[in-house]
Parts: C-alpha cells; sequence; structure tokens
C-alpha cells in the first residue's frame, strides 16, 4: 500500500550531491516523519508517495523542489562589530534574523576589513539532490 497522508513514515537514506555522500542515516535509526506535514522537501515527500514498506528507489530531487535556487542578491554586509568577540570565520554558520523578525540560519560568506558578509540562502540551495531511500515501516 502506498503512503497516504498523516502516516508515519519511517526511512533509511542516503543523500549525494555531486556524487558526494553529504548526508545520511544508514546504520543508524530510521527518520520518521508524518507523510503530508511538510516535516521533509517537497521534492523528496511527492517521489516517495508511490513507495510500499520495504521499497527502496534512488531519487533525484531537483533544486527548485528542494532548498531553491541559490539567489546571489540573499547577502548582507554587516559591520564586524555587530559580532563583538565572536571569532568568525568563512563556513561559519550563524543564527541571524528574516526582515519580519523571524530566526534564521546564515552563514559567514567573506570576511572583509570592517565588514563581513552574510549569505541567506540555504546550504544546500542551487543543488541538485540525489537520495537512495529505504521505506522501513508504514504506519
Amino acid at each position: 500500500m502506498a503512503i497516504e497522508k498523516e502516516q508515519v513514515v519511517a526511512m533509511m537514506y542516503e543523500l549525494k550531491i555531486d556524487g558526494e555522500v553529504v548526508d545520511s542515516n544508514m546504520d543508524k535509526e530510521p527518520l520518521e516523519f508524518t507523510f503530508g506535514s511538510g516535516q521533509i522537501i517537497p521534492g523528496l515527500e511527492a517521489r516517495i508517495s508511490e513507495l510500499n514498506e520495504g521499497d527502496s528507489a534512488d531519487i533525484n530531487v531537483p533544486a527548485d523542489e528542494a532548498y531553491g535556487e541559490y539567489n546571489p542578491e540573499a547577502k548582507q554586509t554587516v559591520p564586524k562589530e555587530n559580532f563583538g568577540d565572536l571569532e568568525l570565520s568563512v563556513g561559519m554558520p550563524l543564527q541571524g534574523q528574516s526582515e519580519d523578525g523571524n530566526p534564521v540560519q546564515v552563514m559567514v560568506k567573506e570576511i572583509l576589513e570592517n565588514d563581513v558578509v552574510i549569505d541567506f540562502n540555504h546550504p544546500l540551495s542551487g543543488k541538485d539532490l540525489d537520495f537512495s531511500v529505504t521505506i522501513k515501516s508504514i504506519i
């Protein structure tokens, strides 16, 4: 029986980007989520909807159905003094705030003499994702 909305799915997965494994729960506990509740990226959820318990599949999720396309304008230059004594490094994730006041993760993109360039794009934006999945259970 295929997965239906509101069912709890337990799934093993391996995520590759450009052939390199970047995340996996193989040899760990399955990822459990409620199907149809937005707990996993839309492109993956749509592509596992026809799978049954015990099924395995290799699934490609294009960037626009995962974390979106990379937006080169989603950067901001902030004075270094705003970071206080924090030891910054390029690639460092930081907790920021969106325009509407909600928390958002940002990444240090560049450290200049007096400023820091932060990137509001998700680290996986603009990337096609290749998953190998196995559905362990559907409840």
